[in-house]
């Protein structure tokens, strides 16, 4: 059979790539490969498909056996559903102040999910328990809502990386209060790989209720999951996803994605490529005299901070974001398809715009 004709033409150099964020990298050939094998043929709308029935026994595999997958189109959607599944309309969720759902969600956790966000600040993105105690109290109080979940991420908004133990002991603090744990995890695979163990040892291990499970940031056209992973009071799952928008009718194209970076070990060997590229970079960055890395690179993230003017310079030459332009904080991020030659490119162009 002769292949599809396509009218579409390419409008950008495949070659470009940048340090702005692991969102815009291209589709891992393998998943774009699964894709077709997914296309072609009728398949049960909303999630009654063959790839999506077989999602939920890899997601076991790596989550245990009682975590189920429910697919939605991206993070901030899984956020907020996952998030509404274990919040009263009079409660409340813990976070770090630095939280994608705090500070780059656009307000959706608390405009679309009903949700209040109860914001504490930390000095590398991480909660611990006594941070959480900052925010913990008031159950009883009908003038104050009730917090009832602590949602963390790993890695975090800073890239920094928390330990099993660490996420261990948040889950036992904020148990003990009858509070539920949420891990964001648009990037769990980069801090798997950081932390060199499976993803199960520091979440459903260590006792996290729910989950937001990444698939874009690690290769994947689009498409996440909320996992549950302890189901006791979690309910109304499907409701939740349909309510907020993010029930995909051909939900098979979602799932095969998901399946393609999970069956095997392509989720690990992009997150790691990531990571190897993020320490690359950070190690020529060090190099450079009067430039700072501001948080230890656990994950694919530098964090820096130089002079306001060389940044500008540099955006004209590569493309990347601010973090803290008043400060002159910067981040950096690496992706599954960043090369050896794009680092140490851009370490280069950092030394001849410095030395201006």
């Amino acid at each position: 059979m002769n292949p599809p004709r396509t009218d579409a033409r390419r409008h950008h150099d495949p070659d470009v790539r940048g340090f702005a964020s692991d969102n815009y990298a291209g589709v891992h050939p393998e998943v774009l490969a699964a894709l077709a094998v997914a296309n072609g043929g009728h398949q049960v709308a909303y999630g009654e498909d063959a790839y999506t029935e077989n999602l939920q026994q890899v997601i076991r595999s790596h989550f245990g056996p009682t975590a189920e997958a429910f697919p939605v189109f991206n993070g901030t959607g899984a956020n907020v559903v996952a998030l509404q599944a274990v919040v009263d309309r009079w409660g409340a969720v813990i976070c770090a102040e630095s939280a994608h759902i705090n500070v780059d969600e656009g307000g959706a956790p608390e405009r679309v999910g009903g949700l209040k966000l109860l914001t504490v600040p930390t000095p590398d993105g991480k909660l611990t328990p006594e941070l959480i105690d900052r925010q913990a109290y008031g159950w009883d109080d009908e003038h104050r809502a009730m917090p009832q979940v602590v949602s963390i991420a790993q890695a975090t908004e800073l890239g920094t990386v928390y330990t099993p133990d660490e996420i261990r002991a948040i889950c036992e603090h904020a148990h003990a209060h009858g509070m539920k744990v949420h891990v964001d995890g648009s990037r769990l695979a980069n801090a798997a790989a950081t932390l060199d163990v499976p993803m199960r040892t520091f979440t459903a291990a260590a006792g996290v209720d729910l989950l937001s499970l990444g698939g874009t940031k690690n290769g994947a056209l689009f498409g996440e999951a909320v996992v549950v992973l302890n189901p006791d009071g979690i309910r109304h799952m499907k409701h939740l996803r349909k309510l907020s928008m993010q029930l995909a009718s051909k939900m098979r194209f979602v799932s095969v994605q998901l399946e393609a970076l999970l069956a095997r070990d392509l989720w690990l060997r992009n997150a790691r490529h990531a990571g190897e590229m993020a320490q690359r970079l950070a190690e020529g960055v060090r190099a450079v005299h009067g430039v700072e890395i501001l948080y230890p690179v656990q994950a694919n993230a530098v964090f820096a901070r130089l002079p306001h003017e060389v940044s500008k310079r540099l955006q004209k030459r590569f493309r990347f974001y601010f973090w803290d332009e008043a400060a002159g904080d910067v981040r950096w991020m690496c992706a599954f398809d960043t090369t050896e030659d794009d680092v140490d490119t851009f370490v280069a162009a950092l030394k001849e715009e410095m030395a201006r």
